[in-house]
């Protein structure tokens, strides 16, 4: 393998919270009164990855491949989408290494959610639980997170060139 043979991409995505709304996080229903606003079912983890996945071969982003100016996304679950996103990643001849992804949400406590987001995420993507990190912190009730007024998530993936 030569050095041009692994890719790094970088997501970052953000969603307004409110009442009344399901809340989906790494592809997992959180318990919680309220949600994420969106065109799809806003799972802003999902989404961050997502981006990352893209911005590593170049592939645009999320909004540009998923448009919330077509319905057909509208309500989408973006499990599916992160599907699409990865076969795109397998048809240009990648695979993923690792993922590293940080969820920054001051309420509810998402901890004991971590596990099965790695496991839902690993599951799509086919690849080991271990190639899969995701965190949770709060921002110490600063800024829009600390206020609850939203989520913001950070995605990192190394891709590598899939050897035949």
């Amino acid at each position: 393998m030569t050095p041009w043979d692994y890719r790094i991409g970088q997501g970052y995505d953000v969603h307004a919270i409110a009442e009344g709304l399901p809340m989906w996080l790494g592809g997992v229903r959180i318990d919680s009164p309220s949600g994420f606003v969106a065109h799809s079912d806003g799972d802003v983890a999902i989404h961050a990855l997502c981006d990352a996945l893209l911005g590593a071969l170049a592939l645009g982003d999320i909004g540009h491949l998923f448009p919330d100016t077509d319905d057909k996304w509208k309500g989408a679950d973006s499990k599916k989408l992160l599907d699409i996103v990865i076969r795109r990643i397998w048809q240009n001849g990648w695979e993923l290494c690792n993922a590293d992804i940080t969820i920054a949400l001051q309420a509810p406590k998402i901890a004991r959610y971590v596990p099965d987001m790695r496991k839902v995420l690993a599951g799509i993507m086919e690849v080991q639980e271990d190639r899969v990190s995701v965190k949770a912190t709060t921002t110490e009730r600063l800024g829009f997170v600390g206020r609850g007024e939203g989520c913001e998530v950070w995605a990192v993936v190394l891709l590598k060139r899939r050897i035949l």
